[in-house]
């Protein structure tokens, strides 16, 4: 009796298609499997709410109480809602570096070379990181302004200043400041990609958001009156200010200039990941 041995059939292997959604749910479990990512959101939203409260617990009418650099509170007199949003600024500086670590990081320790070879065409993995960063940012951080404001009302109560969750405009500005850091999530990925060094996105972050507005003061005041309300940080401040100052922006055009600026910073990111090697 003969016994014929048969060959053993090919393994079979599935092939599966780099798409879109694939790419964005890499981004988000590479996101969510980072420490960093979980710390710098909770230190960006623990800034928030704390130094909210603080401003509206220790406000006295007899001084005013500022939020920094381009809050919303600095250009007048303070109100309920620029008190609870006083973190804004620092909060920005936590939510701006995760976005830079998330994409500038890659380039550090040189995973992205993993990531685009993975991903050929590119262009996927930027727009999926800032599509993970940003609506993250955007939703716990309105969380985070709403808290603030909720946890300081009980310090302003037989003040002035003092404001209902459904005043005229208290939403759409906590809402705005949610929309603001979320676009600064964004702003600070493109940043990496456009620059590859953790370091110097973020020196750009800070000195773009913070530092170029008082550097414009050197100038003009012709020159400085035109075009102070359309840097970035000052573009920025007015889309969660409560009310609109005589030398800013209104809240839509003040949205409409910033994210006109993060998506002049995107292009540039493309355009870079695109013609250059990783």
């Amino acid at each position: 009796m003969t016994v014929t041995s048969l060959a053993p059939a090919p393994a079979r292997t599935t092939e599966y298609k780099v798409t879109g959604v694939r790419v964005l749910r890499s981004e988000w479990a590479k996101f969510w499997s980072l420490r960093s990512s979980w710390i710098t959101l909770g230190v960006a939203v623990f800034l928030l709410v704390l130094f909210g409260t603080i401003a509206s617990y220790t406000y006295s009418p007899d001084a005013t109480a500022t939020g920094g650099p381009g809050g919303p509170g600095s250009g007048g007199d303070s109100t309920a809602v620029s008190l609870a949003l006083t973190g804004v600024t620092f909060a920005s500086l936590a939510i701006g570096v995760l976005g830079v670590l998330l994409s500038a990081g890659e380039y550090s320790t040189g995973m992205i070379r993993s990531t685009l070879t993975a991903v050929p065409r590119r262009l996927p993995v930027l727009w999926s990181k800032a599509a993970v960063i940003g609506p993250v940012a955007l939703v716990l951080t309105t969380v985070g302004a709403l808290a603030a404001f909720l946890l300081g009302t009980p310090g302003l109560n037989g003040e002035k200043i003092a404001l209902s969750l459904g005043g005229d405009g208290v939403l759409r500005s906590l809402a705005g400041a949610g929309v603001y850091l979320g676009l600064v999530a964004v702003f600070g990925v493109a940043l990496g990609v456009l620059i590859r060094s953790s370091a110097g996105a973020i020196a750009a972050l800070v000195g773009i958001l913070l530092i170029l507005p008082g550097l414009a003061t050197l100038l003009p005041d012709s020159l400085y009156d035109g075009i102070n309300p359309y840097f970035p940080g000052n573009a920025g401040s007015a889309v969660y200010a409560l009310h609109q100052s005589s030398d800013a922006l209104s809240p839509g055009a003040g949205l409409a200039v910033f994210a006109g600026w993060v998506a002049l910073t995107l292009a540039g990111a493309a355009f870079r990941l695109v013609k250059s090697d990783a």
